[in-house]
Formats: C-alpha cells, sequence, structure tokens
C-alpha cells in the first residue's frame, strides 16, 4: 500500500489546498494519471499519481489546506487491491473498459462522448485527452420540462396579512459542487444552478465552470492578490540569499529568421514559428553544453541537473509569475518546442498545470521582447542558479566583415548565482547561444 502525498510544486510551497477528487475509492489508475487538482497561492496544479494500482482511500476531503508531504490518499498495487468480480452470467459476452485515465474519463463524461466507441492512439491501446477531443458527442439529452425546475416552496412561518410574506416564495437550491468550482463561480459570475455537472452524482466541477464561463463570454478570473504574495516573497528570498551577477551580449538574428521564414513557406498557418521556439531550444541547447549552470544550489553546493528543464516565466493576469518547465527541452525539435509553448502558456494562465511540470526547472528563461523590452535583467529563481532574459529583436547598424549595414540583433542576457559560478562560466553560456543562433539548422 503506498501513500499519496501532498507534493511540492515549487520552491516557495509549503502548503496546499486540495480542490478536486478526480477518482474515487475502488478506481483503478496508472502511474501518471491526473487523480486530483491541487491550489497553490499562484494557480491551480493538476496533480499525477507516482504508481499504479487502486484507490483504497481518499484520507482528505475537498477543499481542506494540508502541509506539502501530507498523506492525501492510498493506493494499493493491483495485487493487494484487486476486486472480487463475479464472474459473467453464462451466454453472456464480458466487456472490457477502453483503458484511459480519470482525466481522459472526466472530460469524455463532459462531452457527451462514450469512450467504448473511442480508438485509443496511445501506448496500449490508451485513449487520451486527443482522442476524446476529436471523438463525435453523443447526442445531448432534451432539456428537463419547466415544470421539472421548479424549486420547492417554503412557508413563513408567522404570515403577516396583506404582507408578501404569506405567499410562497422559492427556497434556494443547494447544488452538489467543489470548493474549486463554487470559488470560481463566484469569481466569473457564473450561477451554479445553470452548470451541468459532469462530477459523481452530477456535482459541478472547475472544468463545468470555466466550460460555462467560456461559453456565455465572460472573462476568465483575476488571480487572486495571493499570487502577486507568493512571487514576491519567492523574489525576496532570491535577492537575499543570492549574489547575482549579470552578463550580456548582442546576437545577430540574420540568419534565425532567414531560415525560420523558409521554414515557414512550408508550414500550416497554425504551425508556424515565431522566434521564441528558436530562441528556446537555443537557451535548452546552450545549458546542456554549460552544465555548470543548468541545476541547483541545496545545501550550500551546486547540485547539477539529470536533464535540462526549461522553465518559461510566464506573467499571470492579475499579477504574479509561474515558471512551468518543459521536460527534455534540449531533445525537442523546434517544432516541437512551439507547439509545448504554446500549449504551456495557454494553460499556465487558464490555472490548468500538471505537477510535473511545476516541479522546479533546471534553468529558466524569461521573454519580454513581445512587451517591447530590448533587455531584460532577471531574478534567479531559487533554487536555480541562472536565468536568461531574452527581450525585442530591433535592427541595428551593424559592421559585418567591414561593412555597415542593418541587422536584426537580439539582446541577451544572463542573470547568475555568483556562489554557483562566475563571470567566464557565463561567459560560455552566452557565447554558445549566440553560436547556436548562427546555424539555426542544426536547432
Amino acid at each position: 500500500m503506498a501513500e499519496f502525498t501532498m507534493p511540492s510544486l515549487g520552491a516557495d510551497m509549503d502548503e496546499g489546498t486540495l480542490s478536486e477528487w478526480l477518482v474515487h475509492p475502488g478506481d483503478q489508475v496508472t502511474r501518471g494519471d491526473v487523480i486530483a487538482v491541487v491550489e497553490t497561492a499562484k494557480s491551480a496544479i493538476e496533480v499525477e499519481c507516482f504508481q499504479s494500482g487502486t484507490v483504497d482511500a481518499l484520507l482528505v476531503d475537498e477543499g481542506t489546506t494540508v502541509p506539502v508531504g501530507t498523506p492525501l490518499a492510498r493506493i494499493g498495487t493491483n495485487t493487494e487491491s484487486r476486486p472480487t468480480e463475479s464472474p459473467p452470467a453464462e451466454g453472456l459476452p464480458t466487456e472490457t473498459p477502453p483503458p484511459s485515465t480519470p482525466l481522459v474519463r472526466r472530460l469524455a463524461q463532459g462531452r457527451h462522448v462514450d469512450l467504448a466507441a473511442v480508438h485509443g492512439s496511445g501506448p496500449g491501446g490508451r485513449i487520451t485527452r486527443a482522442d476524446v477531443e476529436h471523438a463525435e458527442p453523443e447526442p445531448a439529452p432534451a432539456p428537463a420540462p419547466e415544470r421539472d425546475k421548479i424549486a420547492p416552496t417554503t412557508r413563513s412561518a408567522k404570515p403577516v396579512r396583506g404582507d408578501d410574506s404569506t405567499r410562497e416564495r422559492p427556497a434556494p437550491l443547494r447544488v452538489k459542487s467543489s470548493p474549486l468550482a463554487r470559488r470560481l463561480a463566484t469569481e466569473l459570475g457564473v450561477d451554479l444552478a445553470e452548470v451541468t455537472g459532469t462530477g459523481r452524482g452530477g456535482t459541478v466541477r472547475a472544468e463545468d465552470v470555466r466550460s460555462a464561463a467560456t461559453a456565455e463570454g465572460t472573462p476568465r478570473p483575476a488571480v487572486p492578490d495571493t499570487a502577486r504574495t507568493a512571487t514576491a516573497r519567492l523574489m525576496s528570498r532570491s535577492k537575499r540569499e543570492i549574489p547575482h551577477f549579470y552578463l550580456s551580449t548582442t546576437v545577430d538574428m540574420a540568419a534565425a529568421l532567414e531560415w525560420m521564414h523558409a521554414r515557414n513557406r512550408e508550414l500550416p498557418l497554425s504551425a508556424r514559428l515565431v522566434p521564441a521556439a528558436l530562441t528556446f531550444k537555443a537557451v535548452a541547447l546552450a545549458a546542456r553544453k554549460v552544465p555548470e549552470l543548468n541545476g541547483h544550489w541545496i545545501d550550500d553546493r551546486f547540485v547539477p541537473a539529470d536533464e535540462v528543464r526549461l522553465g518559461v516565466a510566464v506573467s499571470l493576469r492579475g499579477g504574479g509569475l509561474v515558471a512551468p518547465a518543459l521536460a527534455h527541452a534540449d531533445t525537442l525539435s523546434v517544432a516541437e518546442v512551439m507547439a509545448a509553448l504554446k500549449d504551456l502558456v495557454a494553460r499556465a494562465r487558464g490555472g490548468r498545470l500538471r505537477a510535473s511540470e511545476t516541479a522546479d526547472p533546471s534553468i529558466t528563461v524569461t521573454n519580454l521582447g513581445d512587451q517591447g523590452v530590448e533587455a531584460v535583467f532577471g531574478v534567479v529563481y531559487p533554487p536555480q542558479v541562472a536565468l536568461v532574459g531574452l527581450g525585442r529583436i530591433v535592427e541595428r547598424p551593424v559592421a559585418v566583415d567591414g561593412l555597415l549595414g542593418v541587422r536584426p540583433v537580439l539582446t541577451a542576457t544572463l542573470s547568475a548565482d555568483h556562489r554557483a559560478a562566475d563571470g567566464a562560466t557565463g561567459a560560455r553560456l552566452l557565447t554558445a547561444l549566440d553560436r547556436l543562433l548562427q546555424q539555426p539548422e542544426e536547432l
């Protein structure tokens, strides 16, 4: 029997709120399945389990705030928790449900998709989120007659003659909903009574509220002040504990942009690249070439990371920052980096990040070029030891081979922890970044 505990979803997280359970006792889960939603000071995070088996018990109620490391559920191995099943009646076929994750099953329920009719494209025939999103939904049930929607009535205990209190008044309906769904409904101005719940027994989940808000054209909720507070606390710790040093270099982007434009002529509009895809991939490769800046400062020493987990600084609506990670970013193609960036930023701002994406990145990149900034000197996210800043690509007069011309250039900066590295090491990383962008076909 294994315990599923409240995970640490960032260096600044001490506790979290269990907002939603996506599984119930008796459900089969596989390592990597999203089984719960945890709300932190910055965002709501989808949390995966780290073992396969059967959910034995849920130990923490929805809406409860507990410290990191607190047991949330017990999960038994398949041999420990395999339920006893009655044999099928003679002559009746047995039906094996298609393999899918709890999150996929919830998505299918919300979209009225019959999983038995969906072909799984994942390993072993597993049904993925994309399979459900492209499946044909079942016809929606006909709406109930209006008379079935009339709420029960109550009478005043002591009616007063001539007062409206003698009339029957509808009692407020109690809608089954999760704590996070109720909070989101308040922030978005969504009437829970008008939302169709996809949870167990018709319970309204947070995603149901978000879908209803999107359908009605209601703007997404602003991030609570706690996101800004959490960011301020982490940045204060960074400037208090980390002796920063800063470097910058100017990168000629002519070759990279020419290569990108040639590629885009061959790609559909939805898949076309932007400069950030090239620069982010180049940063990941540079971090691999200079491992002394790819890792963490822990227990008064530098611990190199086993992989390049490229943190992407994302500003949240209403204030605050999150820096989810692209795992193995140095091994992705430029097109894969582009697709991953679009997906990661959209989900970060929509509060739908995964726990595996919020685990500490090994190096972070921040890009403020789209905001018109030409250079950014960032603050290192502890326990990381380096942050690369990218500005706007601008045209500047540049001397090339003794001739003066106008070239597109980018200012790249490095903020680093002087305890882990020195200026010479930082210069190697920026030089590697420059050289990589001069040979974009090798990215």
